[in-house]
């Protein structure tokens, strides 16, 4: 609309709850809608118009209301109508009425005045179309007319003469005082200088704004202002979904993060619950956990700082039985979640008016014909759900070496096609049941972001001789135990069971030593690591506590754990996601109740403290040999490095960084893979020890062992065999690898 419209409608609303700047704010219904007709080019006014929403009381006297209530109700209304000063008043029993008797009366106005037939409504400041009709229309799915998808607000149209105003200060009082127009009613209400701003605003206050509002549009109209009517605000009639570049520059005061969303809903809910607001086409982007699945969080994108400030209003407003949290957020959080970089993706989304279906669970070698077959029409079933642009509308999800992943996005002509695709939920393709949900196009691009992007720790480069065997990471032998080790915890244990469970020895813990064992989940392993005062404490606890039981407050269930000794190494290892082998024993004293030997390894990976202190290790290669080799542990964990050129599944440029809080996506290979842990410093000689087990129980021994590895430099009669008797026979040696290539086999027998 760009020429000046023949009549305006300036309007002025009323709800149960607060007025003035708060209006809407509450969620409070629509109370009173008053209205008069301005003739533009004329320069005439109409008659005032009051509609009174109530509820029909008549229809619940049985029930809830007396008849003596009514006859009060009735009289008090007579009595507003006395005293209103409304030229013409109605009444209305729901919104619905209300809406059906607002657009009849307009119209046969404007058809009476008969000297132009386009209308357009005007308000003061935007609240009273955008939070107040608009979000009480959509919560109550009440369709809104026409006319109010299009207003005039009159302080912006104020402000286009007096550019020094400010647009936030400016209410009708402020535009009549600087237009000189008298304000002769003493009983006017000043939003500026109302002492309750969230108390019910008077009855008659709404008619005297509506007629000091059209003064000031006659005034505007008058000369000098000679001021035209042209381009109205507009409301979005619908959300627009589509794609968002990750290079594309995202304002941060166009942003918001809503909260406590139901899982279930779309990005067509949430523009509901925004109904009124414009949101940026593609601007509302559902988020995901690290399985996958919504976790009750969006991020919307409004297409100005004025429509995000609206939407901060509606903080705890509900959405069904569930109220919504809203919050500011940036625009780099929105292109975290909404932003792509395939143009796979993008020319999958670029088709406009499509709703997207995720398949999940797809076999590997699914193709795009199986894809089609599954949703075609069985011969029983009159329902037709045809993919749109057939192959064209199917895309795989595939991880950045091209292998399948089990998603696909699949895409519809219309909502009907969509849901009958839907009910195909769990329908088996091959030898796999297929799960069905409705997607959106800010979900399309997450789950491609998942898979297509390196991991916070990519897999550790090829060693530089690929024959040479790793290093061990066990701990060395003789180290300090005073720390305990507490396996098979329930899993709703917190730290005060723990502190509960070991009675009187919590006084020997040292400060923020319980350290939780999680698992790649983030959840409870069953695993716990204690650090104590002293090596004597922890021993005098583990065969004090070991095999007792531990209750969880936070669950009804109770299991004995296991208490054991063991060292700072040892715990360092495990938090930073490497285990601890059966047979990894020390060298001092232990009793045969199994407080020396480590237990088994928990097979999941482990996630370590913000920061923690390593015992210092002499090494036992020289500083070159060992950095030439292996890099130190702070220098791949905490410090970037790119990857050799070359590798077959990251680029060369994929960086490294370690994430103690949580593993997102989870780590491919584990930190077991670098060797940080030196090996035993009792070597007397730059030699080298191999551990070769799984050997025969019948072998013939040293010979055998001489021949396999012919071709090596073998020191004189340091190859050896010994036999231990506990439970069992096997052989036993330590690893460890030197760069000469010559390899001399030592037998030592730890005890």
């Amino acid at each position: 609309m760009t020429a000046q419209v023949d009549y305006l409608a300036v309007v002025f609303t009323t709800t149960s709850g607060a007025a003035g700047e708060l209006l809407g704010s509450d969620e409070k219904d629509l109370l009173r809608l008053v209205w008069q007709l301005v003739d533009v080019k004329n320069k005439t006014l109409g008659r005032v118009n009051e509609l009174i929403i109530k509820p029909d009381l008549s229809d619940l006297t049985d029930e809830k209301v007396d008849k003596d209530v009514v006859k009060e109700s009735e009289e008090e209304e007579k009595e507003e109508e006395s005293v209103n000063g409304a030229d013409c008043i109605y009444t209305a029993t729901c919104l619905n009425n209300a809406f059906n008797v607002f657009n009849l009366q307009l119209t046969n106005e404007v058809n009476i005045a008969g000297a132009g037939t386009s209308v357009c409504l005007c308000t003061d400041g935007q609240l009273h179309i955008r939070q107040v009709i608009h979000p009480e229309a959509a919560s109550k799915n009440i369709l809104v007319p026409e006319c109010f998808y299009s207003f005039f607000d009159l302080r912006k149209e104020f402000k286009n003469h007096f550019t020094d105003s400010d647009l936030k200060a400016l209410n009708v009082h402020v535009m009549a005082e600087s237009l000189s127009i008298p304000v002769n009613v003493p009983t006017m209400w000043d939003p500026s200088t109302a002492h309750e701003p969230s108390g019910v605003l008077p009855a008659e206050v709404a008619v005297q704004q509506v007629r000091l509002m059209a003064s000031i549009v006659l005034t505007l109209l008058s000369e000098p202002f000679c001021h035209t009517f042209s381009n109205p605000e507009r409301v979005s009639e619908r959300f627009e979904s589509g794609t968002c570049s990750k290079m594309e520059k995202v304002c941060d005061n166009t942003v918001i993060r809503a909260r406590g969303l139901p899982w279930q809903s779309s990005d067509q809910d949430i523009a509901r619950f925004f109904r009124g607001l414009n949101i940026a086409k593609g601007g509302a982007a559902l988020c995901l956990n690290a399985q996958g699945r919504r976790n009750g969080e969006a991020l919307v994108r409004f297409i100005s700082e004025e429509h995000r400030d609206l939407a901060l209003q509606r903080h705890k407003h509900h959405m069904g039985n569930r109220y919504i949290e809203v919050y500011k957020a940036t625009g780099e959080d929105f292109l975290k979640i909404a932003g792509g970089t395939s143009n796979e993706a993008a020319m999958f989304l670029s088709r406009e008016d499509q709703i997207i279906v995720r398949m999940r669970g797809l076999p590997f070698d699914a193709t795009l014909g199986q894809v089609l077959d599954f949703f075609s029409p069985q011969e029983e079933l009159k329902e037709t759900c045809p993919v749109s642009g057939g192959k064209d509308g199917i895309l795989f999800v595939r991880y950045p070496d091209g292998r399948p992943t089990g998603d696909a996005f699949v895409l519809f002509a219309c909502e009907e096609h969509a849901q009958c695709a839907l009910r195909k939920h769990k329908e088996m393709l091959g030898k796999r049941y297929i799960e069905l949900f409705k997607s959106t196009a800010a979900e399309v691009q997450q789950v491609l972001n998942r898979y297509s992007s390196p991991p916070l720790i990519p897999v550790a480069p090829a060693p530089l001789v690929s024959v040479l065997p790793s290093v061990s990471l066990l701990p060395p032998p003789g180290g300090l135990r005073d720390c305990l080790r507490l396996r098979g915890l329930p899993y709703t244990a917190s730290i005060e069971d723990i502190l509960n469970f070991l009675g009187e020895f919590t006084q020997d813990v040292r400060p923020h030593g319980v350290h939780m064992v999680l698992n790649q989940q983030g959840r409870p392993s069953g695993d716990c690591f204690i650090q104590m005062i002293s090596a004597e404490r922890a021993l005098q606890a583990s065969q004090r506590l070991h095999k007792h039981v531990m209750t969880s407050q936070r669950g009804a269930n109770s299991r004995y754990v296991e208490v054991f000794p063991c060292s700072a190494e040892e715990m360092g290892l495990v938090l930073m996601g490497g285990s601890l082998s059966h047979t990894h024993t020390h060298t001092h004293n232990r009793s045969r109740s199994g407080t020396g030997l480590s237990p088994p390894p928990c097979k999941f990976r482990r996630l370590s403290p913000p920061s923690y202190s390593f015992t210092h290790v002499p090494p036992v290669l020289p500083t070159e040999a060992a950095a030439a080799l292996y890099p130190p542990l702070g220098q791949v964990l905490l410090t970037p490095r790119a990857l050799p050129p070359g590798h077959a599944f990251y680029p060369a440029s994929a960086q490294l960084y370690m994430n103690y809080a949580a593993y997102y996506p989870s780590p491919p290979g584990s930190p077991t893979t670098v060797g940080f842990f030196p090996a035993p410093s009792s070597l007397s000689s730059p030699a080298g020890l191999m551990r070769m087990p799984g050997l025969a129980y019948n072998g013939s021994g040293v010979k055998e062992l001489i021949n396999a590895v012919q071709g090596y430099q073998v020191g004189a009669s340091s190859c050896q065999t010994h036999q231990l008797h506990f439970n069992n026979f096997f052989y036993f040696a330590v690893p460890f690898v030197l760069t000469c290539f010559s390899v001399v086999f030592y037998s030592n027998l730890l005890l």
